[in-house]
């Protein structure tokens, strides 16, 4: 096995979790390991077509960082890994599922499909096909917030903006030139790599000069901050602290969210490169069982309402399938409609 970077401690003592926010932490992951079970299972029967990349194993990292911020009011930046980022904005699964599908009744109109969810509605700016694409499109919302605030004399134009690349991205030539800026302007942005150790099949640690992003920030003259991407309660205090600064008008953070896919780079790659004892290593750092333990053991929840919870999951997810199987597909007559803005 490749070295493993020690992850960061978090000690739980230093937070108070009430019972309805531990259960809505563990419903969004779970929403989100299973919703992308069930598109595995639904890419294999061929009912979704070209690349799906999933994100079983990295659901903390939404859950932590999207539950924190303020529903349909904060901005969100995904990349081409946007089902769970999509569904913690919380976009409807059946939205999500149809788009899938390619269906009219999906989030993008089938037109989009896996890599490209969008929702004016919840202020979801996108998933983006090529890597880093979204960095400079979050930084621009980022701005339209600051400037809406300090020129016009919006006082109710606070929103923070999250930004999610992965630890490829940090290559590019968009992350520096967009956290140059967010740091010179003290943007309400804040950057999170999901760092899962590859980039499709390159390595991050043969990839970069520097394999700790977040050490980054310092050139920038920004926070940054490492954080167990597989600890969704440490993510949400990172992410906590993150939007207060920004909110207050004291610039960007850059989170390093040290995490690991339990699947391949998509559901076309073999997944033959990683070596079976780093997933071994990866996997018993579950993110769901780990809140499961956490909230069982601090008798914040049982087991029966976990089960409950998983139950009901499951059933949306059904609903959404089923509705997407029944949802029609986009008129051949309509193939140029929605490239430009319609009222």
């Amino acid at each position: 096995m490749s070295s493993e970077r020690i992850l960061p401690t978090f000690d739980m003592r230093s937070i108070h979790l009430t019972k309805d926010e531990g259960l809505i932490l563990y419903e969004d992951m779970l929403l989100g390991r299973l919703f992308e079970d069930k598109c595995a299972e639904m890419y294999y029967r061929g009912k979704m077509f070209g690349f799906v990349h999933l994100y079983n194993g990295q659901e903390a990292i939404s859950t932590g960082i999207i539950k924190a911020l303020r529903p349909s009011e904060d901005y969100i930046a995904s990349t081409y890994r946007d089902h769970v980022h999509a569904l913690s904005s919380g976009i409807s699964p059946r939205k999500i599922m149809a788009e899938l599908f390619g269906k009219e009744t999906g989030c993008s109109k089938g037109r989009g499909g896996s890599m490209h969810l969008f929702s004016r509605k919840h202020r979801f700016l996108g998933g983006y096909a090529f890597v880093a694409e979204g960095i400079p499109v979050a930084t621009g919302a980022a701005f339209q917030s600051k400037y809406r605030r300090q020129v016009m004399n919006d006082n109710n134009s606070d929103q923070v903006t999250a930004c999610f690349f992965g630890d490829g991205a940090s290559n590019n030539g968009q992350f520096f030139e967009c956290l140059n800026m967010a740091a010179l302007w003290k943007l309400p942005i804040i950057y999170i790599v999901e760092n899962n150790k590859w980039a499709i099949g390159m390595s991050h640690d043969r990839a970069t000069s520097q394999p700790e992003i977040y050490k980054k920030a310092a050139v920038f003259n920004m926070v940054g901050v490492e954080v167990d991407g597989m600890d969704v309660l440490a993510v949400r205090q990172v992410a906590k602290e993150a939007i207060a600064r920004a909110r207050a008008g004291e610039g960007p953070t850059l989170i390093e969210a040290l995490t690991y896919r339990f699947r391949g780079h998509s559901l076309a790659d073999p997944d033959e490169l990683r070596k079976s004892d780093e997933k071994k290593f990866w996997e018993q750092k579950d993110p769901i069982q780990k809140l499961s333990n956490y909230l069982i053991s601090q008798n914040i929840a049982n087991q029966a309402e976990l089960d409950a919870i998983q139950k009901k999951v499951k059933e949306v997810i059904d609903d959404a399938v089923e509705f997407a199987e029944q949802s029609p597909e986009p008129k051949a007559n309509e193939l140029y409609r929605y490239v430009f803005v319609e009222d």
